[in-house]
């Protein structure tokens, strides 16, 4: 294969990967990805922290849509939890998912509940 080939692919593939959101937000917190989408007012009312977080569970809602709505892993949780219950913004990874032994000690999983 030609060096101007080669080139161009590897140029192609290093494009595809910086236009990637996927690609740096491993390594980025919750938090720090969404307040990209318009500061800590995306989530929080003038930018601070809401005393039981409602606020923010309605913002999560908003984009996201209710526990109801989504797989059946959240279902179970609906009018139980809130998002952050679960999903800690300001300590949490994009990507990175809360398992079942975070809060039930009963060595359940998501696959073994949802059978």
């Amino acid at each position: 294969m030609s060096k101007k080939i080669l080139s161009a692919l590897f140029g192609a593939g290093l494009a595809a990967l910086t236009m990637s959101p996927a690609a740096f937000a491993a390594d980025e917190t919750l938090s720090d990805f969404h307040t990209e989408m318009g500061g800590c007012e995306s989530c929080h009312d003038e930018g601070s922290p809401s005393a039981d977080g409602a606020y923010e569970f309605e913002q999560c809602q908003s984009c996201h849509g209710g526990l109801d709505e989504m797989n059946d892993v959240h279902k179970p949780h609906d009018g139980n939890l809130m998002c952050a219950d679960c999903h800690a913004p300001h300590d949490m990874n994009v990507g990175q998912e809360p398992t079942c032994d975070s809060c039930h000690d009963d060595d359940r999983t998501a696959a073994s509940v949802l059978k």
